[in-house]
């Protein structure tokens, strides 16, 4: 850490930054999750009337994913940026872009009064908010990390990792209210606009503390040990020098992104086709479920570092697979004890909270955000775009399908974590080639 130990203890400011971005966190997951909970609604506001449901709901599922494909150019274009200018000036401006859109998206006409127009504006607007998201999710990782001493970058990499999820608690109770305080009549009307406007109000709220935000300690090193005539290429160092990064960044964001594409999103559905559960025991179980997994993520952050994180992510990777596994043979079984087995199963999946602080260990700090960007949303995106359509039609045939698929995906971090175990030591974050 520039001009601290790395052993120093949090201060005051310190606490006040990883307090600002674990608010921002927790509202982009809200924001960028809108589209999920109310696709049939927006798809008939944007689109022709169809007469098939079945048209609506993947016209809906496709302005969702249009998100996935978009975080990827936004990764590559405002990370560059990023290591070049800043990491504060790229946060501010990917709060503002994705606050904008949504209040525009908020503000736009129906196609019954635009036609054609609406639904390319709309689509043009999420993409946008997509490449803002695709920025901001490494971006926040990264900016705790080279704010705090090195003693706490696992830590409140894991507070970060966790406030997505407090972001995916806060939409399913939000979206419970909305829909069971308006008719389907009132939200096809007017009632799909509130969740784009509260968004766009919530992602602005912090910015009234933006003041007391300072630019990254290591980018300033890094730019006051330049000389002036220096010339920034982060997107070719990257792929002259970090290849091999690139690839185990991209292998451990495998992890995280399928294990919460599964457990959070895709597992209360996936359940449904197979087992009878009581729907609102079942509801409950799965917001008892993400809760879990908050207190998992800052479990393993607390008890993680650079040293150890090869055997604590063998030892989480061994346990997710055995609960998870368990978790769908009780369900076969009876399913009498599904609040205690949701829990569990969110506790073990609490494991991907550890893993982005070695992730960002991984790259330099002139290439970190470049790098993080990339790999993070590439392999996002296609876990985003091809699991939810994999693992539905698999599960139509196979009911343990979800569970065979996350033990596959514990066998890769059983792998990742001796690998790691069997490093000399992690790169030092300060490196810079």
């Amino acid at each position: 850490m520039p001009s601290r130990s790395q052993y120093a203890l949090m201060s005051s400011r310190d606490r006040n930054t990883v307090m600002f971005i674990c608010f921002s966190s927790a509202v982009a997951f809200f924001d960028f999750l809108i589209y999920l909970y109310i696709s049939d609604i927006v798809a008939a506001a944007f689109f022709p009337a169809n007469i098939d449901p079945t048209i609506t709901k993947i016209q809906g599922l496709g302005l969702f994913t249009i998100g996935y494909f978009a975080r990827p150019i936004g990764g590559i274009v405002f990370g560059r940026y990023g290591d070049i200018k800043g990491r504060k000036p790229i946060l501010l401006i990917s709060i503002l872009v994705t606050a904008l859109s949504l209040l525009a998206m908020a503000s736009l006409p129906t196609y019954a009064q635009w036609g054609l127009i609406a639904p390319i504006l709309f689509i043009t607007l999420r993409f946008i908010q997509g490449m803002a998201f695709g920025i901001y999710v490494p971006l926040a990782w990264i900016f705790v990390a080279e704010h705090v001493p090195r003693l706490y970058s696992s830590v409140v990499c894991s507070y970060v990792s966790a406030s997505f999820y407090v972001g995916v608690l806060f939409s399913n109770a939000f979206f419970l209210w909305l829909t069971s305080s308006m008719t389907t009549a009132q939200l096809a009307d007017y009632g799909w606009r509130l969740p784009f406007f509260i968004a766009a109000a919530l992602s602005l709220m912090p910015l009234l503390a933006w003041r007391w935000i300072d630019e990254s300690p290591f980018f300033l090193e890094m730019k006051n040990s330049q000389p002036n005539d220096y010339v920034a290429k982060p997107f070719r160092l990257l792929f002259k020098h970090c290849k091999h990064s690139l690839f185990i960044g991209m292998i451990l964001t495998l992890i995280v992104s399928s294990v919460t594409t599964v457990v959070v999103l895709l597992l209360p559905d996936l359940i449904e086709m197979h087992f009878t559960l009581d729907s609102d025991l079942f509801g409950f179980s799965h917001s008892l479920g993400i809760i879990f997994m908050i207190l998992g993520c800052i479990f393993y952050g607390i008890i993680s570092n650079h040293q150890n994180f090869g055997k604590i992510l063998t030892i989480g990777s061994i346990l997710l697979i055995v609960q998870m596994l368990a978790f769908f043979y009780h369900l076969q079984s009876s399913g009498d004890y599904i609040l205690i087995m949701y829990a569990l199963l969110g506790f073990c999946a609490g494991i991907i909270g550890m893993i982005p602080a070695i992730i960002l260990q991984l790259f330099p700090t002139n290439v970190r955000l470049t790098g993080m960007a990339f790999c993070y949303n590439i392999a996002y995106g296609i876990v985003g775009v091809l699991v939810p359509f994999g693992l539905g039609y698999a599960t139509l045939y196979v009911a343990f399908s979800p569970a065979l698929y996350i033990a596959f995906i514990g066998f890769i971090g059983i792998i990742m974590g001796i690998y790691f175990y069997n490093l000399p030591e992690a790169k030092k974050i300060d490196q810079i080639i």
